[in-house]
């Protein structure tokens, strides 16, 4: 995909004074800093779409409107790039003329089945993982394996049978960009969450036009190019286990500095506020439903396009009617799976399904 920026013909970032650098370890070093302020953003406000969907009570209203309130931001953001003709989208994946609806419904309701059995995303996760949950750290293993077989591997012949059922994709028309300012608006004033945790999701919905106007404008070279591409988790994991195992045959890109700039940033954020805490599976049984949880995850989220933040925030924020329905599907599987989840838990404890565990117990704002 080439983006041809309508600023001329001169590289902006060597502009910059980064004339020494290639575009990829421009695009690295980019990622790596744009991946430190989210892991700092997403482990203090334990930015997580799974406890706004499926908890009860305040808290898990105030973590939708966190989340809404990033989401808001970030479509706003990235539309007024957008109309002021900084960047397109015009040849981007998120805007091809057909939806492969299949795999999208597929796949967003693997993703949300196994987030709820890994009681996480893959964006929350990573920010476990830094924090010490060594849960976490095996099930983005496991995540990023699965994601890798389906993009390159065994499951890639799956894959291009679902994407080839395709249907015409209806455009979302520019005022549909003010619905999650209203949303947010409304969860805000339900929920009254602290002014300190809306101000951090909206820094952290301003990293997706940042990363967008990064990669498509200031780091555009039409002779070597990058791909065009904000915060994503599914493909840069993915990526970052393939560099990780081979790295003296294959380069790194945006998505491992984006990784491994999370990890940095959300362990700093750990450590300085004394919530690092080493962790491990309580047994078998526990073991096995999340590792489960993480194959449905890395296969989704390569079906679906995106995770909670590749087509929940970033490409929703494009106004991508592909990303919308990854998202909805994300949504619908992750609650249907939570329903599932209680009727099966509930014989067996008085403990809900929802109730936070340990890895996740509540944070001092």
């Amino acid at each position: 995909m080439e983006h041809i920026p309508k600023c001329g013909d001169v590289k902006m970032f060597e502009t910059l004074g980064f004339e020494t650098l290639t575009p990829r370890t421009a695009s690295i070093l980019f990622g790596l800093g744009l991946g430190a302020a989210f892991g700092v953003l997403a482990e203090i406000t334990r930015f997580c779409l799974r406890r706004g969907i499926i908890g009860s009570g305040r808290e898990s209203q105030s973590a939708l409107a966190i989340w809404v309130t990033a989401m808001a931001v970030a479509v706003i953001g990235t539309q007024a790039a957008v109309s002021a003709d900084l960047i397109s989208f015009g040849e981007h994946r998120f805007h091809a003329p057909t939806l492969p609806i299949l795999s999208l419904l597929a796949g967003g309701i693997l993703f949300g089945v196994g987030m709820v059995m890994t009681r996480g995303c893959l964006s929350r996760l990573v920010v476990l993982s830094a924090s010490g949950n060594l849960r976490a750290v095996v099930v983005l293993g496991v995540a990023a394996l699965a994601a890798l077989a389906t993009l390159k591997g065994i499951f890639a012949p799956l894959r291009n049978s679902l994407a080839a059922i395709e249907i015409a994709a209806p455009t979302l028309p520019a005022w549909s960009a003010i619905m999650p300012v209203l949303l947010a608006g409304v969860l805000i004033a339900q929920s009254r969450p602290k002014l300190r945790s809306v101000l951090l999701a909206g820094l952290l919905g301003a990293l997706v036009p940042l990363g967008w106007l990064g990669t498509g404008l200031v780091l555009f070279d039409e002779f070597d190019p990058i791909t065009m591409e904000s915060l994503s988790f599914t493909a840069p994991l993915a990526d970052t286990l393939f560099w990780t195992a081979a790295s003296s045959a294959v380069g790194g890109n945006f998505g491992t500095g984006l990784v491994g700039g999370v990890l940095l940033g959300a362990l700093i954020s750990a450590l300085i506020a004394g919530r690092f805490t080493l962790q491990g599976f309580e047994g078998p049984a526990q073991m096995g439903r999340y590792l489960s949880g993480g194959v449905l995850m890395g296969v989704g989220g390569v079906l679906a396009g995106g995770c909670t933040v590749g087509a929940g925030l970033s490409g929703v924020a494009t106004l991508s009617s592909a990303a919308l329905v990854a998202l909805l599907s994300i949504i619908a599987g992750a609650w249907i799976a939570a329903r599932l989840d209680a009727r099966i838990s509930a014989p067996k404890t008085s403990v809900s399904a929802e109730q936070p565990t340990t890895q996740e117990a509540p944070l001092a704002a």
